[in-house]
């Protein structure tokens, strides 16, 4: 099975449309930057096969900033096929896209964490005879991005991420991380580890992982909102990663497409035969062990997030959008469903691979092609 999830991510990889992560629209008004890799040259042939239908207006959504750069590349596509349709995605993190739905702010929400059940009672509100559902759209890995000049290819464990996030190790040359790294030349350098102040489901993923791999030194309960003291923080996964660009000593955790000019990925030694690489093929293995823990129409999944699997990488998020499975706004029913629809679609699903997310696993997403289809 492992060699098959290989094989199919490599199709996906090299069948996927290239795109730029840079969006130039009227309509955004998202203030996290990032951007994803590629060319425009796939842009013809992913547009002809979007259906638009009825598609027009206006769409608001608000959420994680984990996929902004997948949000960005599918807008691109998408607007180019439905001319008749903008699409606004602020991406002010996973606590405060769940607050605009539940207050009717926006058509949809992008989550890196599933509602919980007071949400889901406060989706009732705005969703007329329905509920707010969550449909898993994009997966990645959450890598520990940091800058230490002269060391590449470090090596950490979850005991040893606790520490260094809960203020126990201070210094790059602990005994700690030299145990891990016995061949690098660790300097005598302040850690600098910055953690996320908006309220994030990457945040909450990463915390569930500690919580799970280390529990005898991360005692906190987790959630969006960060709980360890000491640290320093910054707002959205630009920001964290700004701040370790620029910052010696830094190290921080954010959604894969964000570790790059002169941000390293540590690997993870989880007790499997060699440590594990933040890839998109790595998270796609870890998704895969997923379960589906949702009910009716609620697609959650609950990830193993202490897998010792070869090749799974276990800090791996899945982000959800989050809409009624029925009382949609009439005004925007018919755009977000020809969205999701493209998103969810093989086409969709392809774009991910080319801006360093995890493509969801086929038994999942055909799922999510389905209650899309069903939306009202």
């Amino acid at each position: 099975m492992k060699l098959q999830r290989k094989n199919r991510l490599r199709a996906l990889s090299l069948g996927a449309v290239a795109v730029s992560g840079a969006l130039a629209l009227t309509a955004c008004g998202s203030d996290d930057t990032g951007g994803g890799s590629g060319s425009d040259g796939g842009t013809t042939a992913a547009s002809s096969s979007i259906k638009c239908d009825d598609a027009k207006g206006q769409l608001l959504a608000n959420g994680s900033s984990a996929q902004k750069n997948a949000i960005d590349a599918w807008v691109k596509q998408f607007v180019t096929a439905c001319k008749d349709v903008q699409i606004n995605y602020k991406s002010e993190g996973s606590g405060a896209g769940v607050t605009a739905f539940t207050q009717g702010q926006v058509a949809f929400a992008g989550s890196d964490s599933a509602l919980k059940p007071e949400e889901v009672t406060a989706s009732k509100e705005v969703c007329s005879g329905g509920q707010g559902i969550d449909l898993p759209m994009v997966g990645g890995p959450i890598a520990v991005g940091y800058n230490v000049p002269g060391v590449e290819g470090l090596v950490l464990d979850a005991e040893t991420l606790a520490k260094i996030f809960d203020s126990k190790i201070t210094k790059w040359n602990d005994a700690a991380i030299k145990k891990l790294n016995p061949d690098a030349e660790l300097p005598d350098l302040k850690i600098q580890a910055f953690h996320r102040s908006d309220e994030s489901g990457t945040t909450d993923n990463f915390t569930k992982y500690l919580i799970a791999a280390a529990p005898d030194q991360w005692k906190y309960e987790g959630g969006k909102a960060w709980q360890a003291k000491g640290g320093q923080s910054a707002s959205g996964s630009s920001g964290v990663a700004q701040q370790v660009k620029q910052t010696s000593g830094a190290i921080s955790y954010m959604e894969l497409s964000y570790a790059k000019d002169g941000i390293a990925a540590a690997k993870l030694d989880t007790g499997a035969s060699e440590p594990v690489e933040a890839t998109v093929e790595n998270a796609t293995t870890a998704i895969a062990d997923a379960k589906v823990v949702g009910t009716g129409k609620d697609l959650a999944l609950e990830l193993n997030r202490a897998t010792k699997a070869d090749g799974a990488y276990p800090i791996t998020l899945v982000t959800y959008e989050i809409v009624c499975d029925k009382g949609n706004k009439a005004d925007t029913l018919a755009a977000t469903k020809a969205f999701l629809t493209y998103i969810a679609s093989e086409d969709g699903q392809k774009i991910l691979a080319e801006n360093d997310y995890a493509p969801i696993p086929e038994e999942i997403i055909a799922k999510v092609r389905t209650t899309v289809a069903s939306l009202s």
